[in-house]
């Protein structure tokens, strides 16, 4: 049900705004730093033949530390199902599914790579398609050593290969601008193309209601979110009640959309995906990332009375300047605190079919 701040203030979450303001460290615990899993840690994990053992003892290792930068090809594959991490297979086994995907990958990569030019004149979604994702590729984290040279870069050409070949194994849903967002960095980790793209559709098939064509994904979690505002700080969800532009939340569009990937350098980014995939307790933990960041700056939101515009140009300003373990601390937190009114309001985003 609905609840009150514990600290009495009258700015509701405390001075500054954010999750410690509810007075609420002293009750739930609030995350410690730890070191992310390196190899070695992951390897600890695997008996002799390959198998995982006290898997959610690993993923809760994850969830808190992250993973280092050259555990992540490795453990990618895993956390975004792509190769089995809970079903008890043998290394041996996962090698054999492994070398049955890529062959997959080839067949559905043929399925564009063959279209000639008279083809493509006469498939109008296919040629739509191909024509926005070479637009997007060349833009997207152009600034990037990784992907600089637009389409003289390999690793450009790969993501263009990978968006265009998932086109067609997703034939219904296509390709969406923000999708090469969120290819970009799993590029950046995991060097293998066919690997690289069961693992995009690993992490599509959590995040394709964002790319609804009519939009209810989205508006759904930009409802939830209204509600969860109104749940964990009444003051700043009067603040926007106030202003009818703003009671739409679509000053978070890009947040909830692509789960903070342009708020963050690519590390912080995997830093953050990482403990939203292995969250036990919640399985839209960035609803409350979104809360939490809104309360960092709700002071500064609610004494400049900031309009819808003011709102935009504040997120957008908020690029790589979010404090990320703050954030995620925060969001624990807040999760915690909402407790059963949390998972009511998040029940209202529906699952994929």
């Amino acid at each position: 049900g609905h609840f009150e701040f514990l600290d009495g203030d009258a700015n509701g979450a405390g001075a500054e705004g954010g999750a410690a303001g509810l007075g609420l460290d002293c009750c739930l615990g609030s995350r410690t730093q730890v070191d992310p899993v390196n190899v070695q840690d992951f390897e600890g994990y695997v008996d002799s033949e390959g198998r995982f053992r006290d898997v959610d003892s690993l993923l809760r290792k994850v969830f808190e530390g992250g993973c280092s930068p050259s555990l992540r090809p490795r453990i990618y594959p895993f956390l975004l199902g792509y190769l089995d991490l809970k079903g008890g297979t043998t290394a041996r086994e996962r090698e054999a599914r492994r070398r049955k995907k890529h062959q997959e990958y080839e067949q559905i990569k043929g399925q564009w790579a063959t279209i000639s030019e008279d083809q493509a004149r006469r498939f109008s979604k296919y040629r739509e398609r191909k024509i926005q994702i070479e637009k997007d590729i060349v833009r997207t984290d152009s600034s990037h050593l990784f992907f600089k040279g637009k389409m003289a870069n390999e690793n450009v050409r790969r993501m263009r290969r990978i968006l265009l070949a998932y086109g067609f194994y997703n034939f219904d849903l296509g390709y969406c601008q923000g999708m090469s967002d969120l290819l970009a960095p799993l590029l950046y980790v995991i060097p293998d193309e066919a690997d690289c793209f069961w693992c995009f559709v690993g992490l599509m098939d959590k995040m394709e209601r964002n790319f609804d064509q009519d939009q209810s994904g989205m508006h759904n979690q930009l409802l939830a979110l209204r509600k969860l505002v109104q749940l964990l700080d009444p003051q700043l969800f009067a603040h926007f009640e106030c202003q009818e532009q703003c009671q739409n939340y679509l000053f978070c569009y890009r947040w909830l959309l692509l789960h903070f990937k342009r708020e963050f350098a690519f590390d912080d980014c995997l830093r953050l995906w990482e403990s939203l995939w292995t969250c036990a307790f919640c399985d839209q933990l960035h609803m409350y990332v979104c809360v939490a960041v809104l309360q960092q700056f709700r002071r500064k939101i609610i004494e400049a009375d900031m309009s819808f515009d003011d709102l935009v140009l504040l997120t957008n300003e908020l690029s790589y300047r979010i404090p990320l373990e703050e954030s995620l601390r925060n969001a624990e937190i807040l999760c915690k605190f909402a407790g059963d009114a949390g998972q009511q309001v998040l029940a209202t985003i529906a699952p994929l079919e």
